[in-house]
């Protein structure tokens, strides 16, 4: 099974997240795919089967700026080939900033219910005031994520 991991970062700590979820989801025998600011063509060129976001939050709850154009232009096309894939999101955010905690992951899985994409596993949060290893930190649901593929 293919997996996509589509990421938005401010810092660096969501892609760094992505990239760990990827070698985690690879050592789980699927075939997991990463690119920092990639595009909807890369997307559609890797002919994804699964879908998995990880993004942070920035300012009132919006995504990253590296994340925006992929968004938008998936948001413009919607491609029917994503309808009915399995897929999930870990969001990175601050729970001191109270409701906008974690709304870059809420958008995204915004997006995905609007793209007909099936919630496997509920949004992981991953919280900065409360880790400083979330890729670490995202390993157990990463390992459900990738048994619920699997299954």
């Amino acid at each position: 099974m293919k997996v996509a991991i589509i990421s938005g970062s401010v810092y660096g700590t969501a892609e760094e997240v992505a990239r760990h979820a990827q070698s985690q989801l690879e050592a789980a025998g699927l075939e997991a795919w990463h690119a920092a600011r990639a595009t909807l063509q890369d997307l559609e060129g890797f002919a994804p089967d699964a879908l998995l976001a990880v993004t942070s939050t920035t300012g009132m709850g919006e995504l990253p700026d590296s994340l925006m154009p992929l968004y938008s232009a998936i948001r413009d096309v919607l491609p029917a080939a994503w309808r009915g894939l399995p897929g999930a999101v870990i969001g990175l955010g601050d729970s001191s900033y109270g409701d906008t905690y974690c709304g870059g992951g809420e958008q995204m899985r915004e997006l995905f219910a609007e793209l007909g994409v099936k919630e496997v596993l509920p949004m992981l949060r991953l919280d900065a005031s409360e880790t400083v290893t979330p890729e670490t930190d995202a390993e157990p649901w990463l390992a459900e994520f990738a048994a619920a593929l699997k299954g």
